[in-house]
């Protein structure tokens, strides 16, 4: 039994994000019909694998995606008035560009662009040392990967409401919350962020090492990491340095850190350096290769990969990262009246921290589940500590429990017998250790649904590997290739822990699914190095057909010219792509210097790609990027002003999409989505503000009672 089992998902179209998005269907148990679907590339090919071609909608879809600009589908009949005739009461989810609305909607864009147009690739590898190095796009297709996600995420919520739903999902909102903490700064007024690195660029916190034989990520971001990491190191003489004493002491003396760390990490292999952190509690992992993590243990143990034809060839490649076991039981209908969000009526208890589980719990609350964040006393949240806890926070309830009391692990298990959905991230075995594991809670109540999100699964040789999601990016290979050719690599910014926030919700509302057709809980086993790999299909695929995959900056292997040039102005950038011969023409009759080029075909273009960048140059760094990007967009060319973003707090795209929530003293980032049946807002909680009124509705407990609780130490 698959968790949706049953379900029929129509996917229309040739777009890879909308395959995305019937992939992660088609991978947990739905029946994927597609209609136009590509197969012309080997990732296209793995993508939509397994599903069954169709020519017209089925009348019993629960749910139809369909991905393309207004324009263009109102032009093949797919637009959302069309498809009404088809399909009066199914769900309806469009993935596009710029969304189905707004100034930019029919703005031609491809990956390249879209990563402009978001500022991500303004801030995906850090910061940098010379502001003279372009900023650059992720390896494989990451656009249609988190658009498909965000559709996904969406689309299920859609399906448990069901009825005639319309959901707008726009990739380039998609793409810059994936950079939540700045996005929110930025809409609250605050500075944005530089691209130039003036201190350590965060590398006091994580940073990655040579070796003799490559790199290793490190992370001693703690005072006690710290000590242990030196240590690991054998304890050096300069360890006892006033200048790197202190977090704030080795924030400001970066440079010279890094190079006696350096003089230390050239003597040892990756991975033995890795595993001496990792001894000592030290967050490492080493740099590998995407063909590396074939041969990963960890997989193995945990029958993470599965075989698949591509291109007439048996392909190891990432089925599901979710770890599912289904339990039984009796169907148990969602609770619904007419209007209610899909989540109505759904208790979610939510022990997760800093990123990727308050990102999912994010969405639940949006989607009108009632989110009761649970917290340690004192500090709670690290996300606290910055905006994100503002913008994740949002329309969540707050208590707050010692988790060393035994009042307060009882408190925590009669609230999770009153719920139906239990997440956490903490390290394994925290939650069996403190009688909140699955099998204790799933027993009193076997409709919880309970979710893990760890690094590296609960499961197999490496499930108790300290882990981050940065260092998970170093390990999965991304942060490797992520780069220009001549330049080492950089952790970048956290985009795994949003991106698998994506997937948690999704994976939330699948559950909710399985629970109200086929009655029971399950338990999600989630694994954060797995998701990684899942969206990294085409190096994966590329390591095992053709030449392992290499860092290639902006080049393209079917699209030239195909870069990020630099503008007018400090720091300013435009992303240009030319897709055919048509294209090619009108920019040569821009740049006159490129005139007697205007007969080159692609194989052309890419063999004087490098002298043919070198003159876009030349006469981009004399143009305003926004107005060039505008005349080159009206050309028909996908094309991209850098944004970033400050820049996106003030788009009138974006404001006009009602991307932006007002709230006092700015604006708050929503949802990657616009939909039909809306989202619950609401300010996040203090610390603890809630623990007395929801232990009083949900237990019952008196004034007494939480006064006798509080005076011996269960809320802290």
């Amino acid at each position: 039994m698959s968790v949706l089992n049953g379900m029929k998902l129509a996917q229309i179209g040739d777009g890879l994000a909308a395959a995305v998005c019937g992939r992660l269907f088609a991978d947990v148990g739905a029946d994927v019909v597609a209609i136009d679907a590509a197969g012309d590339t080997p990732l296209a090919q793995h993508l939509n694998a397994e599903k069954t071609p169709v020519s017209a909608i089925s009348s019993d879809a629960d749910l139809i995606v369909v991905e393309g600009a207004p324009g263009h589908l109102q032009q093949l009949g797919r637009d959302e008035k069309s498809l009404r005739e088809l399909a009066p009461d199914t769900p309806l989810i469009f993935i596009s560009p710029y969304g189905q609305v707004g100034p930019d909607a029919d703005k031609p864009a491809d990956d390249l662009t879209l990563f402009c147009a978001s500022g991500i690739a303004r801030c995906l590898t850090g910061q940098v040392d010379d502001l003279s190095e372009a900023p650059i796009r992720p390896v494989g297709r990451q656009s249609a990967f988190i658009g498909g996600l965000a559709a996904a995420c969406a689309g299920m919520h859609a399906a448990l409401k069901g009825g005639p739903i319309t959901v707008d999902v726009s990739i380039q909102e998609a793409l810059a919350t994936l950079s939540m903490t700045e996005l929110t700064r930025a809409g609250l007024g605050g500075a944005g962020w530089s691209r130039k690195r003036l201190t350590d660029g965060n590398g006091a916190t994580v940073c990655i090492l040579p070796a003799k034989d490559g790199y290793a990520a490190i992370s001693p971001r703690e005072d006690h990491q710290w000590a242990a990491w030196l240590k690991a190191m054998g304890a050096p003489a300069w360890g006892d340095d006033p200048r790197f004493r202190t977090k704030p002491d080795r924030v400001q003396n970066w440079d010279e850190l890094h190079a006696l760390m350096t003089e230390w990490s050239r003597k040892h292999g990756k991975q033995a350096i890795a595993d001496l952190a990792q001894e000592a509690h030290v967050p490492s992992f080493p740099l590998r290769e995407p063909k590396e993590q074939l041969a990963s243990p960890q997989l193995a143990e945990r029958h993470s990969l599965t075989i698949r034809n591509i291109c007439d060839k048996s392909l190891k490649i990432i089925e599901n990262p979710c770890g599912l076991t289904l339990l039984s039981g009796k169907p148990t209908p969602l609770p619904r009246q007419t209007g209610d969000l899909p989540l109505a009526g759904v208790r979610v208890l939510d022990f997760s921290w800093v990123i990727a589980g308050p990102t999912t719990t994010r969405y639940l609350a949006a989607m009108g589940a009632e989110v009761i964040k649970v917290e340690a006393p004192g500090r709670g949240d690290p996300g606290r500590a910055s905006e994100l806890h503002t913008v994740l926070g949002q329309a969540k309830q707050g208590i707050v429990l010692n988790l060393k009391h035994n009042d307060a692990k009882r408190i925590a298990r009669d609230l999770a017998a009153r719920s139906d959905i239990l997440i956490e991230n903490f390290a394994t075995g925290v939650m069996d250790r403190l009688g909140l594991g699955p099998d204790t809670l799933q027993s009193a109540n076997p409709n919880l649904i309970y979710i893990s999100a760890s690094g590296m699964g609960r499961t197999g040789p490496e499930a108790k590997a300290v882990a981050y999601g940065t260092l998970l990016q170093c390990y999965a290979g991304f942060a490797g290739l992520n780069r220009h050719p001549e330049v080492a690599p950089r952790v970048g910014m956290a985009w795994l822990d949003p991106m698998c926030g994506l997937k948690l919700a999704f994976m939330v509302a699948a559950a909710l699914w399985y629970r109200q057709s086929a009655g029971g809980g399950s338990r999600v086993d989630f694994s954060m190095i797995e998701a990684m790999l899942w969206t990294m299909a085409e190096p994966l695929i590329e390591a095992q057909t053709a030449t392992p995959p290499t860092p290639k900056g902006n080049r393209s292997r079917t699209r030239a010219p195909h870069g990020i040039y630099r503008c007018d102005g400090e720091d300013n950038w435009i992303g240009i792509s030319i897709s055919n011969t048509k294209q090619w023409v009108y920019f040569c009759d821009l740049i006159d210097d490129l005139a007697p080029n205007r007969s080159f075909g692609l194989a052309d273009r890419m063999a004087h790609e490098d002298k043919i960048n070198a003159t876009i140059n030349i006469f981009t760094s004399k143009q305003n990027a926004t107005a060039l990007a505008k005349r080159l967009s009206g050309l028909g060319i996908a094309a991209a002003a850098l944004s970033s973003t400050t820049a996106l707090s003030k788009d009138n795209h974006l404001i006009e999409r009602g991307f932006w929530d007002p709230v006092e003293g700015g604006a708050l980032p929503g949802l990657p989505w616009r939909s039909s049946f809306g989202r619950k807002n609401g300010p996040a909680p203090a610390l603890g503000e809630h623990t007395e009124s929801v232990l009083h509705k949900i237990l019952g407990l008196s004034e007494a009672e939480l006064a006798a609780l509080q005076s011996d130490g269960a809320f802290g």
